[in-house]
């Protein structure tokens, strides 16, 4: 490959890796931020906790506006600039709400990634390496994930209030960021179907493929006509029923809950505060080796077949961890059921969710379908972070929400025994045939 066009991918992938680490480097200030503003846990789970993620909900609902207005180029340096002033004002906040508004600011950045980083790539890559260049988005929110428990590990014990560089650090990575995406282009695709400019969108397809560009077939691909039927007509009623579910089952596995309050659950299983963020960076290095591993098996297995291993090894790792605290096991006993079940998610859920949701529907509502699917499954991490603080504490143990979270799993497995069909192998055409029938 081009290395221009290697360089451009890696660059708007890093996109990916700020979505990971802010996402997730709120878990290592979460104690902390409670017991200096005396919040009660509606309240932290409400506003300081949750608020990044009803951003991210409004950012992936709208983020088509820019990318088709201003340019997916436009839209990913501002979205660097939302993390930046998400890190620093977050940082300097002095009491919950000013944290919460800036916490916003870079759940919207989150969002509007999840929407420009791949479709930049995906217009920039040439067929055959369209998959592997996308896909260095994903390695990158994983890697985010990694580092940010790297992070938090690292600056506990950092000046007299170590959450302030937890979550401000985050600002040298939105700058670097900011300052790499303004030296790539503009998305050839965007310049040829949104302005018209020929020349040089040719010019830049060239430079980054080594390739001319084919106007005929690429003009080919663009629907000419709006859809013929709204996204909630009952024609796509059943493509739309697969993307709730896989949505709805990914969060109500816990997942989004466990990367937030990952150290708060370990202190529950009875680690010390130093011992759980560690504990957090072992679980950041599961899901990525996990993660790399789903990805070098979906083509091959198919995703059916990695969400029956994910199903089975949520519902067993989700059951010891219950039984665990339930039976009040020996600490360490937590930490590694849950590798476990970090292992499960990352190989099954993790890797299948967006692959599965952007092949289920026609080419008329794709990405009407993309939204639909997303805003489900962020809508359901926001409120599933909201309650978690809440089901800790206001239950006898923690046990019985992973208990809960284990039922679903089951329900999970249901779904994919009789719902779920194989995509692996098949067209798009044929996929959209074959569900729409």
């Amino acid at each position: 490959m081009n290395r221009k066009l290697i360089y451009t991918s890696f660059v708007v992938a890093m996109a990916g890796f700020l979505f990971g680490f802010d996402t997730v480097v709120i878990s290592g200030a979460d104690q902390q931020l409670q017991e200096l503003w005396k919040t009660s846990d509606l309240f932290h789970g409400t506003f300081v906790m949750s608020m990044a993620l009803w951003g991210t909900v409004i950012g992936a609902i709208f983020a088509h506006i820019p990318c088709n207005g201003i340019g997916r180029k436009k839209t990913l340096f501002w979205i660097g600039v939302l993390y930046l002033i998400s890190a620093l004002g977050s940082g300097l906040a002095t009491d919950p709400y000013t944290f919460s508004i800036f916490r916003f600011l870079g759940g919207l950045g989150v969002g509007a990634s999840t929407v420009a980083a791949p479709t930049y790539v995906s217009e920039i890559a040439p067929a055959k390496n369209r998959g592997k260049l996308v896909v260095l988005y994903q390695l990158n929110i994983v890697l985010g994930i990694l580092i940010a428990f790297i992070s938090n590990y690292l600056l506990q014990n950092t000046g007299a209030q170590p959450w302030r560089w937890m979550v401000g650090i985050e600002a040298l990575p939105a700058f670097i960021y900011v300052l790499a995406i303004s030296s790539i282009p503009e998305s050839p695709r965007w310049l040829l179907d949104k302005k018209g400019e020929v020349e040089k969108a040719k010019e830049i397809y060239l430079e980054l493929t080594g390739t001319e560009m084919d106007l005929s077939l690429w003009s080919a691909t663009e629907p000419t006509q709006k859809p013929k039927k709204p996204l909630f007509d009952k024609k796509y009623r059943f493509p739309l029923i697969l993307a709730f579910l896989i949505a709805f089952f990914n969060q109500l596995s816990g997942i989004n809950a466990f990367l937030y309050y990952a150290p708060r659950i370990f202190e529950s299983a009875g680690l010390e505060a130093s011992a759980s963020l560690l504990s957090s960076i072992g679980i950041g290095v599961t899901n990525l080796l996990f993660t790399l591993l789903g990805l070098y098996l979906i083509d091959r297995l198919g995703r059916k077949t990695l969400m029956y291993i994910g199903s089975f090894g949520y519902i067993i790792s989700l059951f010891l961890v219950a039984m665990a605290f339930l039976l009040e096991w020996e600490g360490i006993m937590v930490p590694i059921f849950l590798f476990l079940f970090i292992a499960a998610h990352a190989i099954g859920q993790g890797s299948v969710i967006w692959v599965f949701i952007s092949e289920i529907f026609p080419t008329e509502v794709r990405a009407q379908g993309q939204s639909f699917g997303s805003s489900t499954h962020w809508v359901l991490a926001a409120l599933i972070t909201l309650f978690m603080p809440v089901a800790m504490a206001g239950l006898s143990s923690p046990g019985y929400v992973f208990l809960f979270f284990a039922a679903m799993m089951f329900l999970q497995l249901l779904f994919v025994i009789f719902m779920m069909p194989e995509t692996k192998g098949k067209t798009l055409e044929e996929l959209q045939e074959s569900i729409l029938k």
